[in-house]
């Protein structure tokens, strides 16, 4: 049964939302148990208001560049559309739903429940205890590539995410597919043990009497033996 799952993130103005801070960038990239779809949604957001040099320099978002942008009532519809009812992953996750909910709330929609919530920083916190868990360090640490961050971006950082995600749930199994195996040079190998398994001759195996007397002499101490239902075969 299909599993789908959203893992997204957030572009914001600053940390806090009740001093008025808002979300300027969503991205959110599809699973498929755990395997991306390729369907992705990204948009960014006119916050209606300034953008602070310090969140600024994180994202290169600026007050000009967003000022032509959608608001987030505009681009509400779509955006739930996208995540219907699928478990959402988010990195520090209380962040990501606390500004979405926030957004939500100033056009009263109803909140997104906690009960979607995937928090995968928090998966990592248990998993490696006491190690770094930014998004940048379990990158380094599954050996995901970082080049292409140079700032943050919502949706690389949901693609990053994703990565991540998969890793922390256990990672990509190989599949056992013999018929691969067959194809190259291991065949021959493969072949020749079969081969040689064919040829060996069921050895015959008879009881001599001793180990009949033996087997008698044990079974006759066993109440309702099964064996003494029937004959021995020579």
């Amino acid at each position: 049964m299909a599993k789908i799952e959203i893992v997204f993130d957030t572009e914001t103005t600053g940390v806090k939302v009740d001093e008025g801070h808002r979300v300027v960038e969503i991205g959110c990239v599809e699973l498929d148990n755990l395997i991306p779809t390729g369907r992705t949604f990204h948009c960014y957001i006119n916050p209606e208001r300034d953008m602070p040099l310090g969140a600024f320099e994180i994202h290169g978002l600026s007050t000009e560049f967003l000022s032509d942008k959608p608001t987030f009532a505009q681009i509400a519809d779509d955006f739930l559309a996208f995540i219907a009812d699928a478990g959402l992953v988010a990195h520090n996750a209380d962040f990501d739903f606390g500004f979405i909910n926030a957004e939500l709330d100033n056009i009263g929609r109803p909140p997104i429940s906690n009960s979607r919530k995937v928090d995968s920083w928090r998966m990592a916190q248990r998993l490696f205890p006491g190690q770094a868990s930014s998004l940048d360090a379990l990158c380094r640490r599954f050996e995901i590539d970082l080049s292409a961050r140079t700032k943050h971006g919502a949706l690389l950082d949901a693609e990053l995410l994703a990565e991540v995600y998969l890793n922390l749930k256990g990672g990509r199994q190989t599949r056992l597919d013999l018929g691969s195996n067959l194809a190259g040079g291991a065949s021959d190998q493969v072949i020749s043990i079969h081969k040689k398994r064919q040829s060996i001759t069921a050895r015959e195996h008879h009881l001599c009497p001793q180990e009949r007397a033996r087997h008698e002499a044990f079974v006759s101490e066993m109440p309702n033996a099964l064996w003494a239902r029937y004959d021995v075969a020579e």
